[in-house]
């Protein structure tokens, strides 16, 4: 299983042991989630925050926006030098567009689903996105309750990729732990995003490595 935890639940006020942390542990990604107020009813953080922990962090970048028209916004998340940009199927008119300019600043690309979003709405993009993330928890807050249909949302994500050959990987965001993440992994997951799980820990090496072996 891929791990990569979120940055939202991180301490902000002294975030340099955290991103040391992530560094040493067997973490895959860093994910960055960017929130505007206006798509999702929070605001996290932006480029000044992510350039500096882009600085430190030797990690590859997965930074997930949560925001209207991220197509604005490709230039830049190229220029931290991120691996993955993510972009909502909601918030994107003209989506395989976005997608095509994403591959063209060299990115994978990433297309989230929020939980009332059908995984039918993918099926003209899933053969030329590299990762499809699902929320298990509305956008815009960490820390709340695992939306158990989510389960079932991962294993028609999983046939859709049988049924196309599609190689995007299954990606989940929201109350992620051990035992969700058991769950996730055996409908189909492939890849785990986790905030309060790993950094609200005693030990947040050990619960990203409880979740790389899953």
């Amino acid at each position: 299983m891929k791990v990569s935890p979120s940055l939202l639940s991180a301490d902000f006020g002294n975030i340099l042991p955290d991103i040391e942390m992530i560094n040493r542990s067997e973490s895959d990604y860093l994910h960055l989630d960017v929130m505007d107020g206006v798509f999702v009813p929070n605001i996290s953080f932006g480029f000044p925050v992510m350039k500096a922990v882009a600085r430190r962090c030797t990690k590859p970048l997965d930074v997930h926006l949560m925001i209207v028209e991220p197509d604005k916004w490709i230039s830049q998340v190229r220029d931290l030098g991120a691996e993955i940009m993510n972009v909502h199927q909601e918030a994107c008119t003209h989506l395989h567009s976005v997608v095509q300019r994403i591959h063209q600043a060299g990115m994978k690309a990433g297309v989230t689903i929020n939980p009332a979003t059908p995984v039918n709405t993918l099926v003209d993009i899933i053969e030329d996105v590299d990762l499809v993330l699902v929320m298990s928890v509305n956008p815009g807050f960490g820390g709340q309750p695992f939306i158990t249909h989510s389960l079932k949302k991962v294993a028609e994500l999983a046939e859709l990729k049988r049924i196309t050959g599609s190689k995007a990987i299954i990606e989940v965001d929201g109350g992620v732990n051990k035992a969700t993440g058991r769950q996730l992994a055996e409908a189909g997951a492939e890849m785990l995003v986790a905030g309060s799980y790993v950094f609200g820990a005693s030990d947040p090496e050990e619960a990203i490595r409880s979740l790389k072996r899953l």
